[in-house]
């Protein structure tokens, strides 16, 4: 492959594309540690400099010239600047259909084809996302002779894994957004670093390397970590411990005999691991803390009313009732609003239209043989699909919780797995 040589002919640099489905992204890492994700909206450059690597001289060996972010202005137009001054090209993507669901994905393949066939050359694409439907694209970029980084948020992807010839993991990506890991050499993609440190890690032991990691992680921490990227990053160094965690059966009894020092609790949800020589249950979140904190999210990225657990169940109840009197959507939300208000839950008519149109798209068909019940599984499986489709993915503890408050305790809990 040719490549053009950096000004003063000191060594060769990579033509690279990166390519930002930011909605994917962000939300993925809002699951994680919301921190961080405000500095990967807020500081683009920065990250960016991080997974690229300088040469001897202090000069980049990269030279990014397509940087293009996709995202929802609807949703995250705030951000849009952060991302034009740190010389990126922001296609706006708003969503298409009351799913949530926009046109990332397809602009994005479009444009990354372009850019293939394009009289550039680009020796290496960066894809940032979690969407596993980015395989096809990356199947291609590999078949074209062309080198491929995936940054991810979130699990990753077998058929990812397998075709990308670098996998930045949400472990290494948080680690970088918050400051913990400074070395570029850690996620560095453009260098023969990888290869090196991964064959070193082959050769160790799979168990010993996992804990390793984890010890190395919780006791750099500046706080107590949540329990989903400990279990990341201790199964990106030895997968064998997702069939049951080395014959603990749960990450918390495995994670817990890693280390004297590291302690685990199962609540608040989803879990947190924390160094007990620098911190305490007490510096954990609260219950009620953590559960605004999700029902926000939520709220945030599906668009959903932000009811209380008592107003949804008002609203679900209310709805039974009047189908027997009325399918007329008009009226139907009209009745709806007033009975919550006269039972002293007052909830907005356009919030009662929502969750109307909700269930509709759910496609239930109104009619008076629907209970309150009948209706919370609806509703609750409506929602479930909207966190899917903005990329949102839950744990069976966070589905447990999502599922508690927007039946509004109509669904019992905990659910049957």
């Amino acid at each position: 492959m040719t490549s053009s040589p950096i000004a003063g002919g000191a060594n060769p640099r990579v033509r690279a594309a990166i390519f930002v489905d930011f909605d994917n992204v962000y939300i993925g890492l809002k699951s994680l540690d919301p921190g961080a994700a405000e500095r990967f909206a807020t500081d683009p450059g920065q990250w960016l400099d991080a997974i690229t690597e300088a040469d001897e001289s202090g000069g980049k060996n990269v030279r990014f010239l397509i940087r293009n972010c996709y995202l929802n202005p609807t949703v995250y137009a705030k951000y849009r600047t952060f991302w034009t001054r740190a010389g990126f090209k922001v296609i706006d993507c708003p969503s298409l259909t009351q799913q949530g669901k926009s046109s990332t994905d397809i602009n994005l393949v479009l444009d990354a084809v372009d850019v293939l066939a394009g009289a550039a050359h680009v020796e290496e694409f960066l894809i940032a996302s979690d969407d596993a439907d980015f395989t096809s694209l990356v199947q291609r970029f590999r078949a074209a002779d062309r080198r491929t980084t995936v940054i991810v948020a979130g699990p990753v992807a077998a058929a990812y894994r397998q075709m990308a010839d670098t996998i930045i993991q949400s472990h290494d990506f948080l680690a970088l957004l918050s400051g913990t890991d400074t070395s570029v050499a850690a996620v560095a993609p453009f260098t023969a670093r990888s290869k090196k440190t991964d064959a070193a890690a082959t050769k160790s032991s799979g168990l010993s390397t996992a804990a390793a990691a984890v010890r190395d992680l919780v006791t750099t921490a500046a706080g107590p970590i949540k329990s989903a990227v400990v279990a990341q990053r201790a199964l990106s160094a030895n997968s064998s411990l997702s069939t049951d965690w080395d014959g603990h059966g749960k990450f918390g009894a495995w994670v817990a005999r890693v280390d004297d020092r590291i302690e685990f609790a199962p609540v608040p949800s989803p879990g947190w691991v924390w160094d007990s020589k620098r911190f305490s249950q007490a510096d954990l979140p609260s219950e009620t803390e953590s559960t605004e904190a999700f029902e926000k999210q939520i709220a945030r990225v599906t668009d959903i009313p932000a009811l209380s657990a008592p107003q949804y169940r008002q609203v679900l109840v209310s709805l039974a009732s009047k189908l027997k009197e009325t399918t007329n959507r008009s009226e139907l939300a009209k009745t709806v609003r007033d009975e919550c208000l006269a039972a002293d839950i007052p909830v907005a008519r356009s919030a009662v239209n929502y969750l109307i149109q909700g269930l509709i798209y759910a496609k239930v068909n109104l009619t008076d043989a629907l209970t309150e019940t009948e209706l919370a599984f609806a509703w609750v499986g409506h929602v479930e699909g909207m966190c899917r489709v903005a990329g949102l993915q839950l744990d069976s503890k966070e589905v447990e919780k999502l599922t508690a408050w927007t039946s509004g305790g109509l669904i019992p809990v905990p659910l049957k797995h």
